[in-house]
């Protein structure tokens, strides 16, 4: 089996945890969860199955995921980022096994391939595959980028190598609740793209490149995209995904889902930045001020906890290395 461990971030997610952990456990043992109080079956079906599970108050994403790279209790050389909605095809499991042992010192991180899946179809075009993030590092080597929304493993040296079999994103979840957490993301996206131009705070972030990595090409693009008008980026981005990238080759589904994360989602976001503007202008203060009394969003960057400095509310923290 490689030496690795995987932290995978929980709330509620017994639908999905079980196929998950499954999904691992041909290469590796080392499990390790970091759940926000679930209130469902999560916790209990994960340290059945030989999770390491330790419970910590909710922030932002960046912000748990850096918390259990510095919590976790198993000193393997590399770690993995897992989301509780995807699972590892048998093939990356393999290649895992056989690969990443052998991996030259200088190599201090992999991608792999997301396929996403929605409405139970493969969305394969509309730009959405394949889509590569770095989801392996070497211990020390990389961290969470500290943004609101879109993270990413950022590598601090070393350099990157692509594996090449796939993750598979597959939420069992219903579209009332996928449109109910895309509403909140909308929140997270605003304070994105208004980052750009106001520069609410100076963390250490993936840098844009049109000609690097996907995830840096990815943050250039939607710094082009935050420089167009309100309304006409989101339909400009619908179209170009619906017909020039070919999303309607994907049937049905892929009208639904280009329309509601090309479009929908999008124009939600300018429609709330629209709201912001008329409410309190564009002064700076003025906004960090808003977001922090409309949304309960601390803007200011000495407010973002430090990495590892929240307290572990459950005994499993320092269980041992599960069999």
């Amino acid at each position: 089996m490689a030496d690795v461990a995987v932290i995978i971030l929980t709330h509620n997610e017994e639908k999905h945890i079980t196929r998950c952990l499954e999904s691992l456990k041909s290469f590796t043992d080392k499990l390790f969860i970091v759940d926000s109080f679930s209130t469902d079956n999560t916790v209990e079906i994960a340290r059945s199955m030989g999770a390491v599970v330790v419970q910590n108050a909710w922030v932002n994403y960046a912000t748990q995921f850096n918390f259990g790279i510095a919590q976790i209790p198993f000193q393997t050389p590399w770690l993995m980022r897992m989301d509780a909605d995807e699972y590892v095809m048998p093939e990356l499991a393999s290649e895992i096994n056989k690969r990443l042992a052998g991996l030259p010192d200088q190599v201090g991180g992999v991608y792999v391939k997301r396929r996403v899946f929605f409405l139970n179809r493969w969305i394969r075009h509309g730009s959405f595959y394949p889509i590569w993030l770095l989801r392996l590092w070497r211990r020390g080597d990389g961290f969470c980028e500290q943004v609101w929304h879109d993270e990413h493993i950022k590598l601090t040296k070393g350099e990157s190598i692509q594996f090449e079999h796939d993750i598979v994103d597959h939420n069992l979840n219903n579209l009332t609740w996928w449109t109910q957490k895309h509403n909140h993301y909308t929140i997270l996206e605003m304070i994105n793209l208004l980052n750009y131009r106001y520069q609410f705070d100076k963390a250490e972030t993936v840098q844009p490149r049109l000609f690097g990595t996907q995830e840096q090409r990815m943050r250039y693009l939607k710094e082009k995209y935050a420089s167009l008008p309100l309304f006409t980026r989101p339909v400009l981005y619908f179209l170009y995904r619906y017909f020039i990238r070919l999303g309607f080759l994907d049937g049905r589904p892929g009208f639904v889902w280009c329309f509601l994360q090309g479009l929908w989602y999008r124009f939600l976001v300018d429609a709330k930045l629209l709201e912001v503007s008329i409410r309190v202008g564009t002064d700076k203060e003025a906004l960090i001020d808003y977001f922090r009394k409309e949304y309960g969003k601390d803007l200011r960057p000495d407010k973002t906890p430090p990495v590892g400095q929240s307290s572990i509310s459950s005994p499993s923290a320092s269980a041992s290395n599960p069999a």
